[in-house]
């Protein structure tokens, strides 16, 4: 008997079809490796999702054959067909049925071709997400039982929202139809390119050699790289991948595509445009990052963040005229948490959206706070992201949070860098003058370090420059240091523009710049970010000194 379920369990492991073993009354006594593959249970025990499937058969009326839908652990509800057959039992050995599973079709042609649910991808004909599980699958078992090797790479278009967004989703649409033409042809006919979703695809490769893998990704990146002419635009593209090997770095299928999703994500943060393999140290950041991730879904319910200011202060009047708000985390269990450490996560996650439009609301709210107190009125700014520019509801959250707030809307300044208006200017000018016809201004964050066009200049609605700290830490020692401050002094004066120079420290920064003109002057020589009750205080400091 013992032999017998040795034999059982050995074949479960290595056979190719997705098996299930159950006793009479429906109870799961063994799964096939295949299977557990098949239906994505990391979310939910394979027992679980099997006793469904075999509960649907076994009552079947077309004699244990069954063909529907059923929730996998990841979520999504794919279609599959079941046959059973009945295993008589002796005395030693008890009646059982055996399940196997396929994949199946969609129902009926018109919600396979509506949906791509199963199979194959409708609009590049790649292998969708349910074939490339089962491909997976059957390479990893193919590749264990010869001693070969398995290469997964996992790859992500680099910005594909900005195309979406400057050309419409039927340009992003021919984007990917044409991605995935070139990924075929990098590819022999033995490997398998899918398109998991969105701008997502895969390559499942046998490998001799991890070399095999890396002459593939450069191929794929250099492919990629080469122009796409998109309405008579050519529109260049870059892909980042991740890239996981077995048996070097895993040693099964669900964790070799969840290492090659995290080569795949440092690929992406660490520069773009490049492919990444998994390592044991990335996983461990991999899993620090998420635990942050989740805290941070946390912190927003729990009114863990808070918004600190730093003044900004007439080089003339030594008079406080403004503030930036810059957000906080007080972790209850960490402390304070960087901003250098949340923020990239918040950006990647989408978080970002959510955090940024509360502290617009809170930076309003308070800024009307110290009006309705009678000290003088100053302009708060707040910095906006990349992903919240590019929202299609940024005007309608900045339009409710001043309606909510009754703040003036003179009173707000939206801090924007040049980077993240240049990939596509009409857009970035159309929906910065609608911003102006509202009466707040804008600002272009760390001018000099970015692209820096005098042309596109001259066309951006904006009502403020700010100079980068990086011009102002040596201006009093550095010569071409200062005459670069110098010219984007005098270019913000020819323009009728609010110069700000952020990062002054010492007093001999305070005087170079109050001597060449500069308006408005922000850094630790005056204060450092501080929370809203200092800064009530520092206000009225201010204002009793030049009353």
């Amino acid at each position: 008997m013992t032999d017998l379920n040795a034999l059982i369990d050995s074949l479960l492991e290595n056979v190719r079809d997705a098996v299930i073993v159950a006793s009479e009354d429906g109870r799961i006594q063994r799964l096939g490796k295949a299977f557990e593959l098949l239906v994505a249970h990391q979310g939910e025990p394979a027992t679980l999702i099997a006793e469904r499937l075999m509960a649907e058969a076994m009552s079947a009326a077309a004699a244990g054959h069954w063909h529907g839908p059923a929730r996998c652990g990841d979520g999504i509800e794919r279609n599959f067909e079941v046959d059973v057959s009945a295993v008589n039992g002796t005395a030693a050995f008890p009646s059982i049925y055996i399940g196997m599973v396929r994949p199946g079709s969609a129902l009926d042609p018109t919600e396979a071709n509506a949906s791509g649910t199963f199979g194959y991808d409708t609009l590049t004909g790649l292998p969708n997400r349910d074939l490339f599980i089962d491909r997976v699958g059957q390479s990893v078992l193919q590749a264990n039982r010869i001693g070969g090797s398995l290469a997964l790479m996992m790859m992500g278009l680099d910005r594909f929202t900005l195309v979406n967004d400057a050309l419409g989703h039927g340009a992003g649409d021919r984007l990917l139809v044409e991605v995935a033409r070139r990924l075929k042809i990098c590819v022999r006919e033995t490997d398998t390119a899918v398109r998991l979703e969105g701008d997502k695809f895969a390559l499942v490769l046998a490998i001799a050699d991890v070399d095999d893998s890396v002459i593939v990704a450069e191929k794929v990146l250099a492919s990629v790289k080469e122009p796409f002419l998109l309405d008579g635009q050519e529109v260049v593209a870059t892909f980042s991948i991740g890239i996981s090997v077995l048996p070097v770095d895993a040693d099964s299928g669900a964790q070799l595509i969840n290492h090659a999703e995290h080569a795949l994500h440092y690929a992406k943060t660490s520069g773009r445009n490049q492919y990444q393999f998994f390592s044991k140290d990335m996983n461990r950041k991999a899993r620090s990052r998420l635990e942050l991730e989740t805290r941070m879904r946390r912190a927003l319910a729990n009114d863990e963040f808070v918004v600190f200011y730093q003044p900004k202060v007439s080089a003339d009047a030594d008079k406080i005229v403004g503030a930036e708000a810059l957000i906080r985390w007080m972790d209850p269990e960490r402390g304070m948490i960087s901003p250098a450490d949340f923020i990239p996560i918040a950006e990647e996650s989408g978080q970002i959206e959510a955090i940024g439009t509360w502290v617009l609301w809170k930076s309003c709210q308070q800024n009307k706070a110290w009006q309705d107190l009678g000290l003088n009125p100053i302009k708060v700014s707040v910095n906006v992201s990349a992903r919240q520019f590019h929202s299609r509801t940024l005007m309608d959250s900045v339009v409710d949070v001043l309606d909510r707030t009754g703040l003036d809307p003179k009173w707000l300044e939206l801090e924007i860098t040049e980077s993240m208006l240049m990939n596509d200017v009409d857009t970035a000018v159309r929906k910065m003058k609608a911003l102006r016809d509202l009466g707040i201004g804008l600002s272009i964050d760390d001018f000099g370090t970015g692209y820096s066009s005098l042309s596109y200049l001259g066309r951006f609605p904006i009502t403020t420059l700010k100079i980068d700290r990086a011009f102002i830490a040596d201006v009093d020692t550095n010569p071409k240091t200062a005459e670069i401050a110098r010219a984007i002094i005098g270019l913000s004066r020819g323009l009728n523009l609010e110069v700000v120079a952020e990062g002054a420290e010492i007093a001999a920064h305070v005087s170079f710049l109050r001597d060449n003109g500069c308006d408005t002057v922000q850094g630790f020589y005056y204060s450092r970010p501080v929370a809203a009750g200092d800064f009530e205080k520092m206000m009225r400091m201010r204002v009793m000194a030049h009353s």
